[in-house]
């Protein structure tokens, strides 16, 4: 049911005279272009949709001139420029603040890693190794790691003989809410949608973003009624309280699959397409609602 979701960022470029310690890395949303390093150096640069802009970003949620980030004296300074959808760093909006080692700063979907000081150099290394892993729009990890993951985790559960589970679910009606609130908003409800879930994810299991607005988690050793427990309480905590953005109440529920299999040698894929099928019917027999 998933599709790789598709970067719209058309042009990003920046002057050659820039040059320094501080840098941008653009880590969100994968395409070519994720993991470019942009240099800050001592000079101005300003980031929006338009054509003079030195990164520009072509997406109907980025204004011409959105923000601009400038050096003075020590500090690293970010203004938003009366942007349209405004400026966020470390995902509140902001109209001026001096950058730090670290912090996120969105532009529409976009989002860069703000870099400085003196191990910058490892500091953009790490960065590049948690993209080949983590999700940066949700925290959650990748599809790449979570079929690394899995090979490990079905030839131990074949080696031992125990039960390993999936459980899928995707957001019911993600679309509706792009639609509606627009896609800033759809971007704060799947971080939210993580952030519940986190809590009751346990360190030995995995929750991963499998595409869009799909995820999976891995329980090891998990038999497959314990697995349907599990998402039903997942399907109870997300549809508990609707989320809130910036004064709006939005309701979310999930549809949940589930899958289960016990010293079984099974390709991967097929693992995957057995819960993918469960939610497919999960879907079709109204959402909000747990199939195995």
């Amino acid at each position: 049911m998933a599709d790789e979701w598709k970067t719209r960022i058309t042009a990003v470029r920046l002057p050659s005279a820039l040059a320094g310690e501080a840098c941008l890395v653009l880590i969100y949303p994968p395409g070519p272009l994720m993991g470019k390093r942009f240099p800050l150096g001592d000079s101005s640069i300003y980031i929006g949709r338009g054509q003079d802009c030195h990164i520009q970003i072509d997406l109907d949620c980025v204004s011409r001139q959105h923000v601009w980030i400038r050096k003075e004296g020590d500090q690293v300074l970010l203004e938003d420029l009366n942007s349209t959808n405004g400026t966020y760093v470390n995902e509140r909006p902001v109209k001026q603040q001096a950058l730090r080692n670290g912090d996120l700063v969105q532009v529409g979907n976009t989002i860069f890693k703000f870099l400085l000081g003196g191990n910058i150099e490892s500091d953009y290394h790490e960065a590049i190794y948690r993209m080949t892993i983590v999700d940066a729009l949700t925290e959650a990890h990748n599809k790449r790691y979570l079929l690394d993951y899995l090979e490990r985790e079905v030839a131990r559960c074949v080696r031992y003989q125990r039960p390993l589970s999936l459980v899928m679910f995707d957001l019911d009606h993600f679309k509706a809410v792009n639609d509606n609130h627009g896609h800033l908003t759809g971007d704060h409800v799947l971080r939210e949608l993580i952030r519940r879930i986190n809590g009751r994810v346990r360190r030995e299991e995995v929750i991963a973003r499998y595409g869009g607005e799909e995820f999976v988690v891995v329980l090891p050793e998990a038999g497959h009624t314990g697995a349907l427990e599990f998402g039903e309480q997942l399907r109870r905590l997300v549809g508990s309280d609707p989320v809130e953005c910036e004064g709006e109440l939005i309701a979310i529920t999930v549809s949940v699959g589930v899958a289960t299999i016990e010293g079984e040698a099974i390709d991967v894929h097929n693992f995957i397409k057995r819960a993918d099928g469960n939610l497919y019917q999960a879907k079709r027999s109204g959402r909000n609602c747990v199939v195995g």
